[in-house]
């Protein structure tokens, strides 16, 4: 058994969406807000714009992206099925990037089709999306979350390839 510090623990789960093109139809909002609710389990929170953006065509208090918090049991049972399941399920997957911590242990992952998640139907999608992934610690570094993440089963990329 590895000698770990226990206390070190994933606090919480983000996922996150843009619907930056579904600020001015319901539909699409409704179908990405659908595809998140069967992903994660838990309704997603509508995002909108803070400030109006003249090239994106973006005002203020539009509909931008959707967003969810996991904690406990439900972000548990995500991380088992994104380490198991999604991610070996990823084309050409050769481990996830080091290079996705932040300065405070935080990893971020980004997944570039949603339809990598069995629980989507792909003859359902009216359009492919991203997601964000973001698996928040509580160990304030680098060195120590990566160690985290990687006895959780997380597949790392090797040193070299990313």
């Amino acid at each position: 058994m590895n000698k770990r510090n226990y206390h070190n623990q994933i606090k919480k789960i983000v996922v996150n969406t843009g619907i930056g093109e579904g600020a001015k139809d319901k539909a699409i909002v409704e179908a990405a807000s659908k595809d998140l609710l069967s992903i994660t389990g838990q309704k997603p929170s509508l995002r909108r714009a803070k400030v109006a953006i003249a090239g994106f065509k973006i005002r203020k208090g539009d509909p931008i992206g959707l967003m969810v918090t996991l904690r406990g049991a439900r972000m548990k049972d995500f991380l088992t099925k994104l380490v198991r399941i999604v991610l070996p399920k990823i084309r050409d997957f050769q481990g996830v990037s080091l290079t996705g911590f932040d300065g405070q242990g935080n990893y971020n992952l980004g997944i570039t089709e949603q339809i990598v998640f069995p629980e989507i139907d792909y003859s359902k999608v009216s359009k492919v999306r991203g997601l964000q992934v973001t698996i928040v610690t509580n160990t304030g570094n680098k060195k120590d979350s990566y160690q985290l993440l990687k006895d959780l089963g997380m597949p790392f990329a090797k040193e070299g390839k990313k």
